[in-house]
């Protein structure tokens, strides 16, 4: 083996609000490369993973991202939960270090640079298909959208707002909140007052727990309301009790009870390994780091190298054959991905999975002649 080795910067949680979502991703990251070098490493080389913890915090992840850059010299860096974190690490390593990066997590779309791939679903595949279907099945024609305030509740809701008109429901309420709000009485009381069908929200930690209290409290679930949250998965269940969120509907590319024998045998292998605790779930991120790191690393093999443009015009076709959730693919020119997608419901404090929409395509925007690189 070549000594000098390829390195992986990964921007991971480990600690804030969101640490039960950001040491689940460290976790899974560790081992696909811990697998990668069990196999030899890459183009004969070991690959070192250098974990960097992100804090919840934009100021430290961009000083995480300064540091990959210029002191540890990764190959590439990955990671990142908040958009507004993904901006913080692109300033550092990309605009101003010229370092691919991999966004791994659901968000709203619409980042197009040359050296950005992203990896988790975009609202063309959650809000799109998950809203029309809920409106037909249950009736529901009244949305209220209490939301954190930053880049993606915001556009999210944009296009949640466009798919509700054009099914002929309306917006009966859309608010935005400091993410460290935990006092929601009086938007929970304009709720039931206002006779919403649906509360679709985007509030994140450590605001999502009162919240939810509240609006149980207030006996929304009781009188027949129901509650829409795209990023919602298992490692959720830990934070609220299941009263809660009984009947909550999620739109993500996996869930722990899909019955396909490589994710459950990935879940198998990562729960034998980090027992207890943050799980392999697809809204922190986990399964947008696995399709990243694995297409990443076909990318190097089929570019032989991990010269940067190199790697990036093989990551813009790259696919993977499986996966949790199934098989998925970079679509050429929009470096993002096309997945299996499905819609579940809270039911008993886990998810059931109440309709399997199949592979839906991110419709991104293409990147310009002009913007890829040569």
């Amino acid at each position: 083996m070549d000594p000098k080795p390829i390195k992986i910067g990964l921007i991971a949680e480990l600690t804030g609000p969101l640490s039960f979502m950001g040491i689940a991703n460290a976790n899974l990251t560790t081992m696909l490369v811990d697998d990668i070098n069990a196999k030899g490493g890459l183009l004969g080389r070991p690959v070192e993973l250098v974990i960097e913890d992100g804090e919840t915090l934009e100021s430290v992840a961009k000083a995480k991202a300064a540091k990959l850059v210029d002191v540890d010299k990764v190959d590439v860096v990955v990671g990142g939960i908040y958009s507004s974190t993904r901006l913080a690490i692109k300033s550092e390593a990309v605009t101003r270090g010229g370092t691919l990066y991999l966004y791994t997590e659901q968000y709203e779309g619409q980042e197009n640079d040359p050296l950005i791939f992203c990896t988790g679903p975009v609202p063309a595949q959650q809000v799109e298909p998950l809203i029309p279907w809920l409106m037909k099945s249950t009736g529901a024609r009244k949305f209220y959208l209490p939301s954190a305030d930053y880049i993606w509740p915001h556009l999210l809701n944009k296009a949640a707002s466009h798919v509700v008109r054009a099914n002929g429901g309306e917006i009966v309420g859309e608010e935005y909140f400091p993410l460290d709000t935990v006092d929601f009485r009086r938007t929970v009381q304009q709720i039931m007052a206002s006779g919403t069908d649906v509360v679709f929200y985007t509030i994140v930690p450590p605001g999502l727990t009162p919240f939810l209290e509240e609006l149980h409290k207030a006996g929304f679930g009781k009188r027949g309301g129901r509650i829409v949250c795209t990023y919602f998965d298992e490692n959720f269940f830990n934070l609220v009790p299941p009263e809660q969120i009984e009947g909550l509907y999620s739109c993500l590319d996996y869930y722990q009870e899909l019955d396909e024998p490589f994710g459950r045998a990935l879940l198998r292998r990562y729960s034998e390994r980090f027992p207890g605790g943050a799980t392999l779930t697809a809204g922190s991120g986990c399964t947008g780091h696995y399709r990243a790191i694995k297409m990443w690393e076909a990318a190097v093999k089929e570019a032989g190298s991990v010269e940067r443009d190199a790697v990036i015009r093989a990551l813009d076709h790259a696919r993977i054959a499986e996966g949790p959730g199934g098989a998925a693919e970079m679509v050429p020119g929009q470096h993002h991905v096309r997945m299996n997608m499905y819609i579940a419901q809270a039911q008993g404090g886990q998810f059931r999975v109440v309709k399997n929409l199949g592979p839906i395509d991110p419709n991104e925007r293409v990147l310009t002649n002009e913007l890829q690189p040569g």
